[in-house]
């Protein structure tokens, strides 16, 4: 039988990300016009924090990928459509990764230590060096700006096929209603 809409465990993970994304990218702005101090560091022990949670997230959404599967792509979508539907989304993928580990990274070689949530600490993955961490906070924030392009497409895409063509294809990921 033919999968007609993602996996529960698809959706959850999909939305929890989605709001962790919504909170992390703005804040990781801002960060950086704080006033150096206590609050500018719980901002940044939080961001880390909830960075590392970010790419567990990546990992466990690759792999419900590959248990459940995602359904076949909308009938209806023109090549043109498909091609891009599926470029968006491996590229999103790509940098749900990529964002985080240069975030830790970078955060290696300032150095600092990354606490998640004052529970454990992850171990450095760059040498330090203040050189080699200017280069990977700049392309940290250079995929989180790539990042955000792609949610605007992405979340674009998402609302023409619901409130225009009405095609039923965002209602694939939508949460299952109760009847």
């Amino acid at each position: 039988m033919k999968r007609l809409e993602y996996s529960n465990a698809s959706k959850f993970l999909h939305w929890l990300t989605a709001l962790l994304i919504f909170g992390l990218l703005p804040m990781g702005f801002v960060l950086e016009d704080l006033p150096e101090g206590p609050i500018q560091n719980l901002g940044y022990d939080l961001h880390r924090s909830f960075g590392f949670i970010v790419l567990l997230l990546a990992a466990a959404r690759i792999g419900v990928r590959k248990i459940w599967g995602v359904p076949e792509a909308y009938a209806e979508l023109s090549t043109f459509e498909r091609r891009v539907s599926t470029a968006t989304h491996h590229t999103l993928y790509l940098l749900l990764i990529l964002t985080p580990v240069l975030g830790w990274a970078a955060t290696s070689a300032y150095p600092v230590t990354i606490s998640v949530f004052w529970l454990f600490n992850l171990p450095p993955l760059a040498p330090q060096s203040e050189a080699l961490s200017k280069v990977l906070f700049k392309l940290h924030e250079l995929a989180a700006m790539g990042m955000i392009l792609l949610l605007v497409g992405h979340i674009g895409g998402a609302l023409m096929h619901r409130l225009i063509k009405r095609d039923g294809v965002m209602e694939r990921m939508l949460p299952a209603r109760k009847s």
